[in-house]
């Protein structure tokens, strides 16, 4: 019986090289940020660890209530600054280095194709966009892994997801993870690796993937992943210019899958996920009264600088609806700068919004928008459960950066063909 992708990379990182029930891994890289890392380091020192197993595999990224929302937020990254000082890590970042690690951690070649990887964070999943196997943890597992190297991982089923047909216009990434995740619920593939795969899917730039793959986690799923192909190289090679080749990992043709399912793309409209869960998606022209007091283009999700090409697009030479919010976070400071460079900021500004330093902020409810009793919101973000950017009477919608552009535009969820 021929082996999965995630199979092969756990096969290779393996202990004992075997596949079994539970697998004791060699990881790669591990990771974790300003609110799951400072539990990290209190459970490394309470197990009086005095060593870490690589200074230059371990990243501490501070991202989430960065820039400092308050005192709490900047002691967690003055402890982690100190933490990295003591042991001499490498990968220690404050906002103005790297902004949000999904983004950062790819964009600077930290994770690699082939790797195998682990972060105290849900998107972790994230990476495998790359070919690599990336698992969230808990901040436990993380202190642990950062002394030892390695981590238990549960062998895990995977299914595969087939995308066939030519996507429309205004149809992304985004849409296509939303239309899967309202197929299959947000449990549908429980501790399961959604492999994503088929014409359509090779057709996606290298942004699209990533967020296809940071979503798996609203499926329940452990992790996605996309065969590295060339696109996936030349990502790769402008990360890292000096490097020769990447490891790619293929699924056997006789791979084993708990299910195979079969997704047309032809005929699919803009996706936008309805509150209180990502599972609950419609097709945008269903949605068309709905009435916005905020909008965030940014995140994990949607922050990269394709993201903000397309929005900008859609918006260049013209305002938001008066009484909106309209929010833009570049994902990193490199993607601030050439969307600066390219003059997308500056049409954001033009049409009224607010440009923020990069940060997870409003995704989390942390700060950079928040949203009140009863006000409603529309963000380009992965989550959108009770009280997820703020009062748990709020509402959240989740769409693409081409719909949440539009809706910047009439103040209500809209299609971009209505405003073009």
């Amino acid at each position: 019986m021929g082996l999965t992708i995630i199979e092969k990379i756990l096969q290779k990182h393996s202990t004992s090289k075997r596949l079994e029930d539970f697998i004791y891994a060699n990881l790669d890289f591990c990771f974790g940020n300003d609110i799951t890392a400072p539990l990290a380091v209190k459970e490394f020192e309470q197990a009086r660890f005095r060593s870490v197993f690589n200074t230059k595999k371990i990243g501490l990224i501070c991202d989430h209530f960065a820039p400092a929302r308050d005192l709490k937020a900047a002691n967690n990254v003055k402890k982690l600054k100190e933490f990295a000082k003591e042991y001499s890590i490498k990968h220690f970042y404050d906002i103005d280095k790297c902004g949000v690690e999904h983004a950062f951690l790819p964009e600077s070649g930290i994770v690699k194709p082939g790797e195998l990887i682990i972060g105290a964070d849900s998107h972790t999943c994230t990476y495998g966009a790359l070919g690599a196997a990336s698992f969230g943890v808990g901040s436990t597992d993380l202190a642990v892994a950062m002394k030892e190297g390695k981590c238990w991982f549960r062998h895990p089923e995977t299914i595969k997801f087939v995308y066939e047909g030519k996507l429309s216009p205004w149809l992304s990434g985004k849409d296509l993870i939303l239309h899967t995740i309202g197929r299959i619920g947000v449990d549908g593939a429980l501790y399961k690796v959604m492999e994503f795969t088929g014409s359509a899917i090779k057709k996606l730039p290298m942004d699209d993937r990533f967020t296809m793959c940071n979503m798996a986690i609203e499926a329940g799923g452990k992790t996605g992943v996309i065969e590295a192909d060339e696109t996936t190289f030349k990502y790769v090679k402008k990360a890292l210019p000096k490097i020769k080749k990447i490891n790619i990992y293929k699924s056997d043709k006789d791979a084993s899958y708990s299910e195979v399912i079969e997704i047309n793309v032809g005929k699919m409209e803009p996706q936008v996920s309805c509150p209180h869960l990502p599972s609950n998606v419609k097709g945008v022209s269903k949605l068309k009264n709905i009435k916005l007091d905020q909008v965030v283009i940014g995140s994990c999700t949607n922050g990269r600088i394709s993201d903000l090409e397309i929005a900008s697009k859609i918006l260049k030479g013209k305002k938001i609806k008066k009484g909106l919010r309209a929010i833009v976070i570049p994902a990193t400071p490199n993607i601030y700068k050439e969307a600066e460079k390219k003059k997308f900021l500056e049409i954001f500004h033009k049409a009224g919004f607010m440009v923020s330093a990069a940060t997870c902020g409003p995704c989390l409810g942390g700060h950079t928008g928040i949203l009140d009793d009863n006000e409603v919101g529309l963000a380009t973000t992965n989550r959108n459960f009770i009280g997820r950017m703020g009062s748990p009477k709020s509402f959240v919608y989740l769409s693409s950066p081409a719909v949440a552009a539009a809706s910047c535009i009439t103040g209500k969820i809209t299609h971009p063909d209505e405003v073009l």
